[in-house]
């Protein structure tokens, strides 16, 4: 049997598809004992109201959406965001609102899937992530006009979709001032993508605190944040010869795979290499030895962009953008200072290279 119908009630229940529309929409016009039947009848063949009929009644879609435009195996293999989601849904479970979820490859998709779940009412608002330099998105949601959140920033002014973000630029200098503190001159940034806005942040305060700090060298390498590519770069950096005394990973899934690297090669951490990861996670704390990395409580990152969405889609929203907390430095047994037998040299001049485009 097809999607049944309001005439597929109205036959079982023996009354008019009037009747059945009356009730279904909580209007006047039959009696609570007949209302009550048409209820009953419509609950046991699972009927539910069409969404484009909702909408063009007026009715909310109680759904929102997020798409995310990254590689599916990356996705599937980061507790960044699986905590994030659960945050999200512990709040929107409590309001009855669903989570319209889809893991695109590109942004060109990413914006394809909006004006489709617009257009067929499918959502009443969009969480927006991996906000990008020079965000070709933002423009389609302001024309979308639907409410929308977007999980990083923080914003320029003249309006637009609040945002709710950290500030990725302190937490790196927590980082690099740590490593400096305990003696590492030559630190190495395993970057994610060169497009997204918080990478470029990070890139070029590894930048200004090696500047600042008269590092030997100080250099950050673009990734898709996935495991091969961060073992494959550490790799490369560990087959150098004045290899990195310290690299910093952009997640923890490629810190744990750079861990693996310098094993299979000899390197010892934290006695010749040090590891920091800028995410943490049961992940980071489970391996031997545990990374030091950057804290947060991403479930309730996602808790408060789930309730600022709700709040903004009902018009009560706060009216400026909200900055969460800095991620705090957390050192554990992956960090040391550099071995006797790489200090640095007198005289050699900074290096500092990020391969980046400004922001």
């Amino acid at each position: 049997m097809g999607r049944p119908t309001i005439a597929d009630i109205a036959r079982r229940a023996g009354v008019s598809k009037g009747a059945v529309s009356f009730a279904l929409n909580g209007r006047p016009g039959v009696s609570e004992a007949t209302r009550a039947r048409i209820l009953r009848v419509a609950d046991e063949m699972n009927w539910r109201p069409h969404s484009a009929a909702r909408a063009l009644g007026g009715a909310r879609a109680d759904a929102v959406g997020l798409v995310i435009a990254r590689p599916a195996r990356t996705i599937g293999v980061e507790p960044f965001f699986s905590q994030l989601l659960s945050g999200l849904q512990a709040v929107l479970s409590a309001h009855s609102v669903a989570l319209h979820l889809m893991v695109v490859e590109d942004t060109t998709a990413e914006i394809e899937v909006y004006r489709n779940w617009a257009s067929e009412h499918r959502v009443d608002g969009f969480i927006v992530v991996d906000l990008q330099v020079r965000d070709p998105r933002l423009e389609v949601l302001e024309e979308l006009a639907l409410p929308a959140v977007v999980l990083g920033g923080p914003g320029r002014g003249g309006g637009g979709p609040l945002r709710i973000w950290a500030d990725d630029r302190e937490a790196m200098l927590s980082i690099v001032d740590y490593l400096a503190a305990i003696g590492h001159r030559r630190i190495a940034h395993l970057a994610g993508l060169p497009h997204f806005q918080h990478t470029q942040r990070r890139i070029r305060a590894l930048r200004d605190a090696s500047r600042r700090l008269g590092l030997e060298e100080a250099v950050s390498v673009p990734t898709d944040f996935s495991d091969a590519e961060g073992a494959a770069a550490t790799r490369t950096l560990l087959s150098r010869p004045r290899r990195p005394t310290a690299i910093v990973y952009d997640s923890d899934v490629m810190a744990v795979a750079g861990l693996g690297v310098a094993g299979e090669m000899g390197v010892a951490v934290p006695g010749e290499l040090s590891i920091v990861s800028f995410d943490d996670s049961v992940l980071a704390r489970i391996v031997h030895p545990p990374l030091t990395a950057l804290s947060r409580d991403t479930f309730a990152l996602g808790e408060q962009v789930a309730r600022s969405l709700l709040a903004v889609v009902d018009e009560t929203g706060p009216g400026r953008d909200l900055q969460m907390p800095t991620p705090r430095l957390t050192v554990r047994e992956s960090t040391s200072p550099p071995a006797a037998g790489s200090p640095v040299r007198a005289g050699v001049a900074p290096t500092v290279d990020s391969g980046s485009e400004p922001v």
